[in-house]
């Protein structure tokens, strides 16, 4: 509890714990100085890991909590848009991890209580960090493989969430898929104008439930013309899966998935390599390391938020054009959507 930013952490969940992790051991001159949930015995649970002071099941107290710089919302999202407009009244900076919301009217509400009290919001989009993602879009930017045409993001989950999850996700697109939308916007540095998206049950009959999916694909076309195809699956066998390729007039970027090491072994019945990392608190350790110094560099230093609150509403915007566009067997354009 030395650090000097001080951090509240509201949820105590699957990445309530990246994030109490990350902030308390990853982040230099950072440390959590509480933690809330609903759950209380979670929060402490959560608490004794990492000799976090106060666990409550009121995320109030933290915000009461003058010493406390910023609030990290990591709880379901149908309590984001609260918590947020919560936090900047109390003129705590804000740290969301996706979606933003899951109405536009919400995320609207939410990023002008941000905007009237002038603190800082970054959305938590960590895929934006990885260093082979990062590495696409600075070489995008840079027009090293000139002008970008087409755009591959594959994103497979090494097996499904639980029927619990699955009833109040969102659904594939908004929960799940929300990822790869940020991601095609921030890899092409283009704006999306029309997607088609198609979804099946085909790996739990739980999910056709709640009218939901989870196998699905998405194409997008984008303002300057490049498309951009994204498949997501709820069941990998092999591992979590994560590649992207762009390709352009010039030539092609992509990224691999990380394995568990770097071994091959060679036999008379052909080349095995280890498992795909298991899953994303696995994949993406270093890049919720990158999002947490960056958050809190944009609150002590002033520098812009690496994920906006435009770039949350933007992504939550495209996940509800292509619910319609699945629903309706047709492409909707993302000016339908507003």
């Amino acid at each position: 509890m030395s650090a000097n930013f001080k951090i509240g952490l509201v949820g105590a969940g699957r990445i309530g714990k990246v994030h109490a992790k990350t902030f308390s051991t990853l982040v230099p001159d950072a440390c959590v100085a509480g933690i809330a949930d609903i759950d209380l015995a979670a929060a402490k649970s959560l608490a004794n890991q990492y000799d976090i002071p106060v666990a409550t099941d009121d995320y109030r107290r933290l915000l009461d909590d003058k010493s406390i710089d910023a609030i990290a919302v990591c709880t379901p999202t149908d309590f984001h848009a609260d918590m947020i407009i919560g936090a900047a009244e109390a003129k705590k900076h804000v740290f969301c991890e996706k979606p933003l919301a899951f109405e536009l009217d919400q995320i609207d509400a939410a990023l002008a209580a941000v905007e009237k009290n002038k603190v800082v919001f970054m959305m938590g989009f960590n895929r934006r960090h990885d260093v082979g993602h990062s590495r696409i879009r600075k070489d995008v930017v840079a027009g090293r493989i000139g002008n970008p045409e087409l755009c591959l993001i594959i994103s497979r989950d090494p097996a499904p969430p639980s029927a619990e999850y699955i009833r109040t996700s969102g659904g594939i697109f908004v929960d799940m898929m929300i990822h790869d939308f940020d991601l095609s916007r921030y890899l092409l540095n283009d704006e999306p104008v029309e997607i088609y998206a198609t979804g099946s049950c085909m790996v739990d009959p739980e999910f056709a439930k709640y009218d939901d999916f989870d196998t699905a694909m998405v194409v997008i076309r984008f303002a300057k013309g490049a498309i951009c195809h994204i498949d997501n699956s709820r069941r990998a066998v092999y591992g979590y899966d994560q590649r992207v390729e762009v390709m352009g007039s010039k030539g092609r970027l992509t990224t691999a998935n990380l394995l568990e090491d770097n071994t091959t072994f060679a036999g008379p019945d052909g080349f095995h390599e280890p498992r795909a990392l298991n899953f994303f608190m696995e994949r993406y350790v270093p890049a919720f390391q990158t999002e947490g110094i960056m958050f809190v560099d944009c609150v002590k230093n002033g520098t812009p938020p690496a994920c906006t609150g435009f770039d949350g509403r933007a992504a939550v915007a495209m996940a509800k054009a292509a619910a319609l566009s699945a629903k309706t067997g047709r492409a909707v354009k993302m000016e339908e959507i507003g």
